[in-house]
């Protein structure tokens, strides 16, 4: 069977998403990165720019977008509607953390599920010449939450997990691992992805005010236990699910989410600090550059480990 040639594309970038992109374009020389100017009036409103925009008629285009904060979404969604309508090939817009995933519900009449409202914006993307947008996502909060999209785009879901599972293989006990789950959401997510490796499963219960944290299943005694999940806010489940789980034996605790949103600096409580018992510190925390403002927080500070996203989004651009 002949090999199929691959498409040059052209990717663009918000200012946030920079370092990434960069990474990207080095994975493929079929990756070219192209420049936006981003401007504002007086008045705080965007004076955007694109360059070159003669130039990518009938090409493969593609966006690299960090909704960090509702303040920059306005001018990234400006040029996000404005690409496919440059006569281009096709246009895919990645999007490595969908920031209103965790909103995908009503508990009550009144409540605004956010994460439908920023699916419908997107699934009003301009179709481009080649047809519906493609939008590449990783481990969105909620699986059910592709349906909130349109016809007129094609959601493109990835996962971070391959990244995990090769660093998991590198430790020096990677005959010795199990995976925790905080709780039956992130179970259901994750673990027909590791489902070779043994499994704990906690829950959370709360009792007025308290989250309490407790071990469901499983049997982590003696082993290196790497807790799952997709994001992390302020981290406090994280760490009382390390107390439980070394409470029953676990000889290491660690972290992987594909997403560390970590609002306020809540990732100081989880750097090494000097003396610190290490019965109460993870052994590592990985998490991938999915969230461009919290990995220039914590490069180089223990235990934090960054697993780039920019091999796989390559690979996604050739989909």
């Amino acid at each position: 069977m002949e090999k199929l040639t691959k498409k040059q594309v052209f990717l663009f970038y918000c200012v946030e998403a920079e370092q990434l992109a960069r990474k990207i374009a080095a994975q493929s020389e079929h990756i070219e990165l192209q420049s936006i100017n981003w401007r504002s009036f007086d008045d705080g409103f965007p004076n955007l720019f694109i360059n070159n925009a003669q130039d990518i008629r009938d090409q493969h285009v593609s966006f690299l977008a960090s909704f960090s904060s509702p303040a920059v979404i306005f001018e990234q969604l400006s040029v996000i509607f404005a690409l496919p309508r440059l006569f281009v090939a096709s246009f895919t817009l990645v999007l490595p953390f969908f920031p209103t995933g965790s909103f995908e519900r009503m508990e009550e009449e009144g409540d605004v599920a956010t994460a439908f409202t920023m699916a419908r914006i997107l699934s009003n993307i301009p179709i481009s010449r080649g047809g519906p947008t493609s939008i590449v996502i990783y481990d969105i909060h909620a699986l059910q939450e592709r349906f909130y999209f349109g016809d007129n785009v094609l959601p493109c879901f990835e996962t971070g997990i391959p990244l995990l599972k090769q660093r998991l293989q590198q430790l020096p006990d990677a005959d010795n691992i199990v995976i925790a789950f905080p709780d039956d959401g992130a179970w259901k997510r994750f673990h027909k992805q590791l489902d070779h490796f043994p499994m704990v499963v906690c829950a959370k219960v709360r009792e007025g005010e308290k989250r309490i944290v407790r071990l469901k299943e499983g049997n982590p005694s003696g082993c290196h236990v790497v807790i799952v999940d997709d994001l992390v806010q302020s981290g406090g489940t994280l760490i009382e699910c390390q107390k439980v789980l070394a409470a029953h034996g676990a000889t290491k605790v660690s972290a992987y989410v594909t997403h560390a949103v970590f609002p306020k600096n809540s990732w100081e409580k989880f750097v090494h600090k000097n003396g610190e018992n290490s019965n109460k510190a993870f052994a590592y925390f990985w998490t991938t550059d999915s969230c461009s403002p919290t990995v220039k927080s914590i490069e180089n500070k223990a235990p934090f480990e960054v697993l780039s996203l920019a091999g796989s989004i390559a690979d996604a651009l050739q989909i």
